[in-house]
């Protein structure tokens, strides 16, 4: 499965699939494209890309299926509805979901596949709209190791640190130890910051000192001085991180291991999205201490 000249389908053009789509084409691959919101594909139609009327059409016309979208209703729905891609690709597609989505779903869907003579990979991401943007992407891969092998060519144009994690789900359980490390990284961020403010430091010299040290993070050196500024501008939306939250939460409960960290920030990410905040970025949990 060689990745020169391979048709890539892309499904979902937003904060991340954008970028995605773009460094494929940019890397001279054909890109068939599909979004719920045909707009948000136009500047992909400029640099080349091609529009597809349906997902049905797109998943006939593609060699390599790739999707990024938001829930993982819509993840259902793309892959085994019926009008789905699982109905209409041909036999041997390559199928990508990079959406944070279910591990439970993720094999539900690698099944389904399978009996159609199709490879599915769980490919969940971590990075943001600034790793799509410079194809630095953290992707984290579940599903037959030799498919994962002749799929790295094409995951290694958006991504940089790509590892095999192991069976089908297994991406997605990846991504939900990120995440709940993220959320809990979060709220101390957060309140550094605030207390920074609150006693009377100059916030931006004290994170001069925090951010090189041993409580520095990703979301400290990237995501603080935002918060500072104001600018809350996403990079992930506040909606998609209480939904992986949800996820990672209902996921540990079946597993019997408890999150007490995680149910916290999920109570406060949801305060923010009660205050009308759900398409802010995720750094805007700041609000609940600056407002």
């Amino acid at each position: 499965m060689s990745s020169e000249k391979q048709i890539i389908g892309f499904i979902g053009t937003g904060v991340m699939g954008k970028s995605m789509a773009a460094h494929l084409l940019k890397a001279n691959h054909p890109v068939n494209v599909w979004t719920r919101t045909a707009g948000k594909a136009e500047p992909l139609l400029q640099e080349g890309a091609k529009w597809m009327d349906s997902i049905a059409v797109l998943a006939q016309q593609s060699d390599v299926v790739i999707s990024i979208v938001g829930f993982p209703k819509d993840v259902e729905e793309i892959y085994l509805g019926e009008h789905g891609v699982i109905r209409n690709a041909k036999p041997g597609t390559l199928l990508i979901d990079m959406t944070t989505s279910s591990p439970a779903l993720a094999k539900k869907i690698a099944e389904a596949a399978a009996e159609k003579s199709l490879h599915a990979l769980d490919a969940p991401v971590s990075g943001g709209d600034k790793g799509a943007r410079e194809a630095t992407l953290s992707i984290m891969v579940g599903g037959d190791k030799g498919i994962f092998e002749k799929a790295l060519p094409v995951l290694q144009i958006m991504g940089k640190n790509i590892v095999y994690q192991g069976s089908s789900g297994s991406g997605q359980h990846t991504k939900m130890a990120n995440q709940i490390a993220g959320a809990c990284n979060m709220i101390g961020v957060c309140e550094a910051m605030a207390y920074a403010k609150s006693s009377g430091l100059d916030p931006y010299t004290a994170l001069k000192s925090i951010e090189s040290g041993a409580s520095g993070s990703w979301t400290m050196s990237n995501l603080a001085t935002k918060m500072l500024d104001g600018d809350f501008e996403p990079g992930f939306y506040v909606k998609h991180f209480i939904k992986d939250m949800n996820i990672a939460i209902e996921s540990s409960e079946s597993m019997e291991l408890e999150t007490p960290g995680l149910k916290l920030v999920r109570s406060l990410y949801q305060k923010l999205a009660d205050k009308g905040f759900e398409d802010d970025g995720t750094h805007a949990l700041f609000k609940l201490w600056d407002s």
